[in-house]
């Protein structure tokens, strides 16, 4: 019998003879090798074939499909198809589809089916530059504004969202954007979008300028030429609705105005002391007005007006301005009167001020905002405003 040396038996790993040491010889290190690699490979194809039966692996949760109800029930192979409907894009967006896609808010991402006043629906401020396909009426003169099927108004769905407060608040309304394009593009650049803009039915570009406006937060309204006291000498432009015009050509004329652009609140008067006076001119124009969902922005310039009582009788959103703010075309001037609407606001809890897309008048709006906030003024849309007699 062979007894290992001493020496041997030092090296001997405890408790071991000589045929167990055998086993973790090189031979039995190649076989478990062996055995290792072959669980390594079944361990990655069954991890393959899990991914590979996963429902889109890896990857992001599918964008929601921002729809109207009725674009839903489209058929799938339909719904791509351009409709004689409400459906149609706006055409000087490009022409794209109609259906816009972005990714659902956070608080919004577990599917559930939440239940809303459909009135209280704003727009995303992702697509608010585009209009909503449900507040749409194609005509052969253009997009119209119309009520919601569902109940909901361009002037709940394009109003730009605020605090609710109860503190002092002033909106500030600039109007005749899209008649100067500097200045237009001067103002929309620099003006806080708080700071609600009216554009001129008779002004360049319009559609462009209302996008970079929505774009940029702002809420925006449509100025509607009507008929001054001394027209034609006084003229606001191309189809001014008047006085002695047919019910049917005033209609024809708002319309064109209001197909000018889309994702506006309301219109404006633009001038109009004739026209604000007379029952009969007012009653169809404000029919219009509560059919299509849309407020009425009093300039304020007529103590005659008769739109307060057209407004509450028709359920039409209404407004009417304080304080014009550049009457005088100095710096000074106007802070002065934004400090005069400031107090207005104290004591009554809000205020309206117009003015236009000058130069001097926007710098001066800009420095005043920034002061007015660190007073506790809120900068408010004009819809925030606005007396809704749907809601009273």
């Amino acid at each position: 019998m062979n007894r290992p040396t001493p020496d041997r038996e030092i090296e001997r790993p405890l408790g071991l003879d000589g045929r167990r040491q055998e086993r973790h010889g090189p031979r039995y290190q190649v076989r478990r090798g062996r055995v290792a690699l072959t669980l390594g490979s079944l361990c990655v194809v069954a991890v393959a074939g899990a991914i590979a039966l996963r429902e889109q692996p890896f990857r992001d949760p599918p964008p929601v499909v921002v729809s109207t109800p009725e674009a839903a029930a489209v058929p799938a192979e339909n719904a791509l198809r351009p409709a004689r409907t409400a459906t149609q894009p706006y055409p000087s967006t490009g022409g794209g589809p109609a259906i816009i896609k972005v990714e659902p808010p956070a608080h919004e991402a577990g599917g559930g089916i939440v239940v809303r006043d459909p009135s209280a629906l704003g727009q995303n401020a992702r697509v608010a530059h585009l209009p909503d396909r449900a507040l749409i009426e194609e005509t052969e003169i253009g997009l119209l504004p119309i009520r919601a099927a569902d109940g909901r108004r361009p002037f709940d769905v394009y109003a730009r969202p605020w605090s609710g407060a109860r503190g002092a608040r002033v909106a500030i309304v600039i109007g005749g954007l899209g008649v100067s394009q500097t200045g237009t593009q001067a103002a929309i650049a620099k003006l806080p979008p708080e700071v609600t803009l009216a554009f001129a039915s008779g002004g360049n570009s319009l559609d462009r300028w209302m996008q970079q406006a929505r774009q940029s937060g702002h809420e925006v309204v449509m100025q509607v030429p009507l008929e001054p006291f001394d027209y034609p000498e006084i003229d606001p432009g191309r189809n001014t609705l008047t006085v002695d015009a047919a019910a049917e050509e005033n209609r024809d004329r708002l319309y064109w105005a209001l197909s000018r652009i889309t994702n506006y609140t309301g219109v404006m008067n633009y001038m109009g002391g004739r026209f604000v006076t007379d029952e009969t001119a007012m009653a169809p124009f404000f029919g219009e007005l509560a059919r299509r969902g849309l407020m009425y922005l009093d300039d304020g310039s007529s103590a005659r007006s008769l739109a307060p009582d057209m407004a509450q009788r028709n359920g039409v959103p209404y407004a009417a301005n304080d304080i014009a703010i550049d009457t005088e075309r100095d710096r000074g001037a106007i802070l002065r009167k934004l400090d005069d609407l400031e107090r207005t606001a104290r004591a009554r809890g809000f205020a309206i001020g117009s003015g236009s897309a000058f130069d001097v008048t926007v710098d001066a709006i800009v420095t005043w905002v920034q002061e007015a906030r660190r007073r506790g003024i809120e900068i408010v849309p004009v819809s925030a405003i606005a007396q809704d007699p749907e809601r009273s």
